[in-house]
């Protein structure tokens, strides 16, 4: 069971929900991945006017926790605005803090980010900050109190899957919060090999939504993750640089 803050997810796997061909696909694949948690931009979504296209009117919703993020903001007020407008809505007050500071490579802004963290804490919301792997970044943003920290594996849609283990690392060995690898995974080995690093889960869209069978990858993304987080509790051997012996030989005699 993964907690974060009051809210107890059963799946580390949270699917983002956009980008998909049509409404089925992004139901099918949602139910193969079995996740509990589902991630939306608020700015896309149509919370008020009912008339309008709705992106997730093929989901029930009922059936999933959701968890609105504010992508498109580039200030801490304009991702405060979009929290606010998501709770307003009913949406859960868990909110993934996304502000990016870069067109081009779709990086977080820090500045900025550490700043709306500060006052949707004070507002009562549950805090999720989308940062780059900074593991001083991390520890400031846990000293403030927020409930996890998702670092990106690689920029946003890339594919790339984890680029940077070294500092990914030291955040999940540096801070007690859930650590949730977010963005650049691209096919189900960088899914597990985040959970191998020790992360308590993984958000994920692109890689499902633009496979070639998206159902089928929302099901391997889900073992993918199951069996990381068990290889990483069961812990792995150590790695060593000259051959072992698989089997022993004392006691073996020898033509």
């Amino acid at each position: 069971m993964l907690k974060i803050g009051p809210i107890e997810l059963e799946s580390r796997l949270i699917l983002g929900t956009g980008k998909f061909e049509n409404g089925d696909i992004q139901r099918e694949a949602v139910d193969a991945s079995e996740t509990n948690a589902l991630t939306f931009a608020v700015r896309r979504m149509n919370l008020y006017d009912k008339d309008l296209p709705n992106p997730l009117e093929s989901v029930d919703l009922d059936k999933y926790i959701t968890f609105p993020n504010t992508a498109g903001a580039k200030t801490a007020e304009e991702a405060v605005k979009i929290a606010e407008i998501a709770r307003a809505a009913g949406m859960c007050d868990m909110i993934k803090v996304e502000i990016i500071g870069d067109d081009k490579t779709l990086l977080p802004d820090a500045i900025e980010t550490y700043k709306a963290c500060e006052i949707l804490l004070e507002s009562g919301f549950i805090v999720c900050p989308y940062i780059q792997c900074d593991v001083v970044l991390a520890k400031k943003l846990e000293t403030l109190g927020v409930h996890a920290i998702m670092p990106l594996g690689s920029p946003i849609g890339t594919g790339l899957g984890i680029n940077d283990a070294l500092n990914l690392s030291y955040i999940i060995d540096a801070i007690s919060v859930p650590v949730i690898v977010d963005a650049g995974i691209g096919s189900p080995s960088d899914a597990a090999y985040a959970m191998e690093l020790g992360a308590d889960a993984v958000l994920l869209n692109t890689a499902v939504s633009h496979a070639k069978d998206p159902v089928k990858m929302a099901e391997a993304m889900k073992l993918a993750v199951h069996a990381g987080f068990i290889g990483a509790t069961a812990g792995r051997i150590p790695k060593k640089y000259t051959a072992q012996a698989s089997s022993p030989t004392e006691g073996l005699e020898f033509l």
